[in-house]
Order: structure tokens, then C-alpha cells, then sequence
């Protein structure tokens, strides 16, 4: 199963990089300076459950992929329009989205800019 994971900051960073520690297919989806920042870093996880640290496999908006099984999103609210934009390539037919947002604002978003029907 492939995750794509858009947002690397505390949430999505922790569980990308938990299911990633257990073996997921995980793939970032960032922005530039993110990326400069995890290839020279790494991605770091600190907890009293474990800490680990990890080379995450990333991508930027507009690189080729195909479509993912899940995405997990969890970006600021403030991001939240420019994410769901960049992430729209990565929607197959049968592609999941897990939101993990405060709230029940950003569904309406989500299906406009993921929605495989066709909205006449």
C-alpha cells in the first residue's frame, strides 16, 4: 500500500514516519525548503514511545507519481488550500484521504479539488 503524506511538520511527520519506521511505503509530499531541510537532517521523531530518525522518501508538487492508495493530510490551515491543490495529481479512483485537521471545514474543500465525479 502506498501513503503519501502531505504535511512533514509534528502530525504528519510523527505518523508518516512511525508507518514508515514499520515498514509502510511512504512518500512526502513537501515544499522546497522542507525538502533542503529533511536531505540535509533527516526526519527526527522524539518520543517516549521511541525515538528514531530516518532519510524520508519525498516528492515535490507537480513530480510525477501515480496515484497513492492513502494520503494523510495534515497541514496548517493556512496551507490548507495551496495542499489539497498540490495534491489533486495523486487522487486515483480509489484513493483514500484522512484528514488530520481540526475541524469538518476542509471536507468541503477536499471534495472539490479531489472528487472523481463529474460535477456538471
Amino acid at each position: 500500500m502506498r501513503i503519501l503524506v502531505v504535511g512533514a511538520g509534528a502530525i504528519g511527520g510523527y505518523f508518516g514516519g512511525r508507518l514508515a519506521e514499520k515498514g509502510e511505503d511512504i512518500t512526502f509530499l513537501v515544499r522546497e525548503k522542507r525538502k533542503e531541510y529533511l536531505d540535509q537532517h533527516g526526519l527526527s521523531i522524539e518520543s517516549v514511545n521511541g525515538s528514531m530518525q530516518l532519510a524520508p522518501k519525498m516528492i515535490l508538487s507537480g513530480e510525477k507519481a501515480d496515484p497513492f492508495d492513502i494520503i494523510l493530510l495534515s497541514v496548517k490551515s493556512y496551507h490548507l488550500d495551496q495542499a489539497v491543490a498540490s495534491m489533486k495529481p495523486y487522487v486515483g479512483e480509489h484513493t483514500y484521504i484522512l484528514p488530520l485537521l481540526n475541524g469538518i471545514a476542509h471536507l468541503d474543500l477536499i471534495r472539490k479539488y479531489c472528487s472523481n465525479e463529474s460535477t456538471s
